[in-house]
């Protein structure tokens, strides 16, 4: 598990300060030496509060978590999660070859968001992107391409309608309008 932000470069900041940024949490399932399923989700801020969350809703109780030595995964033993923490600020190695199943979904993401959308990602349409990464990132081995249409589709009409101005209004005040997988 780690943290990512999403957006252009801020002046005058660094590190986890930001103005206009958006704070993606990245969740990525040890397959072997591989990747296996991924969760994205925006999150309002880096403390425990918001971290807590994205894991419960990302890993079942007793899974094993690693991630940096950020203080707002410090509760994760205490939720009932295993917890291995690697400083990176104290390995000789950069934080890419000490965590890099996060990191290669982070670098993913945004060169997916800067190649397909051009750089007109928008901050209230951005928990869409994610799942639509999500998706396909998750899919991306399947077998079965009709399955795969199967599930869209039964997804799709598994839910009501959302209007345009529904959506934007519940991505502002942090209310997601579906659930998401």
């Amino acid at each position: 598990m780690d943290e990512t932000y999403v957006g252009g470069v801020e002046k005058g900041k660094h590190g986890r300060e930001i103005l206009t940024k958006a704070i993606v949490a990245v969740a990525a399932e040890e397959r072997g030496k591989g990747i296996g399923r991924i969760r994205l989700r925006r999150i309002k801020d880096v403390s425990g509060a918001s971290l807590l969350p994205f894991v419960q809703s990302a890993a079942v109780p007793g899974a094993l978590i690693h991630t940096d030595g950020w203080g707002g995964y410090s509760g994760l033993t205490a939720a009932g999660y295993k917890h291995e923490v690697t400083v990176v600020s104290a390995s000789p190695d950069p934080a890419h070859v000490v965590m890099p199943r996060v990191h290669n979904i982070a670098a993913l993401l945004k060169r997916w968001l800067l190649g397909t959308h051009q750089g007109g990602v928008q901050h209230i349409h951005l928990d869409y992107y994610l799942d639509e990464f999500t998706f396909r990132f998750n899919r991306r081995q399947s077998k079965a391409r009709g399955l795969l249409f199967h599930r869209l589709a039964h997804q799709a009409v598994s839910i009501g309608p959302a209007t345009y101005n529904t959506i934007v209004y519940n991505t502002i005040v942090g209310k997601p309008t579906v659930d998401r997988e």
